[in-house]
This record gives C-alpha cells, structure tokens and sequence, in this order.
C-alpha cells in the first residue's frame, strides 16, 4: 500500500515503515505528524485518486530527528573580469517515519 502526499507544497510517495526526508517541519523529535492532503492511495488491487485530495484518508507518522543535507557548492565565474564567488548551501531536513496510511 503506498500514497502520495502532498507536504510543505511538495508531494512525496509514502509507503509504511518506510523513511522519508522532507524540508524541516516544526515539532520535537519522537512526536507525532498527520498529514490529510493525501492526493493518491492504492493499495495494489484498487487505486483511489482525490479531486484534490481523497476524503477521509490520512497518513500518520513519527518525527525521527533533523538532519542538514549534503553540502552544494554555488561557484559563479565571469572570465575575464576578476570575478569569482563560492558560496556553500546546506538544506535542514526532516527524517520522518510512516507508521500508517488509512482510509
């Protein structure tokens, strides 16, 4: 059984007991989340598909910790000029858990 959710303005396929990493929510770690903009859900015989989201469904889960992403490097160049800027970029995320998908 696997849904796709629409979280933070981002949609994610979630499937349970199964890790995902969002943008950083608000909220401690070890506390509970639920999210009721679920847009798909299937559940390998039947798939159900909202307009805009699919009624009564939701998707529950555990904030597991915050963690920062993998360092981007931004270089910009112009030849020629003397000009050249580094800059370095770390997202905050967060790791959740799925504990459970319902109708």
């Amino acid at each position: 059984m696997y849904a796709i959710v629409n979280i933070a303005g981002k949609q994610y396929k979630v499937e349970k007991d199964k890790f995902i990493y969002t943008d950083k929510l608000s909220g401690e770690t070890g506390s509970k989340v639920e999210f009721d903009n679920v847009l798909l859900i299937s559940d390998g015989q039947s798939t159900e598909i909202g307009v805009p989201n699919v009624k009564g469904a939701k998707v529950s889960g555990e904030i597991l910790e915050h963690v920062k992403d993998d360092k981007v490097i931004v270089f910009k160049k112009k030849r020629r000029k003397g000009y050249c800027k580094k800059n370095g970029h770390r997202q905050q995320l967060t790791k959740l858990l799925i504990k459970d998908i319902s109708k």
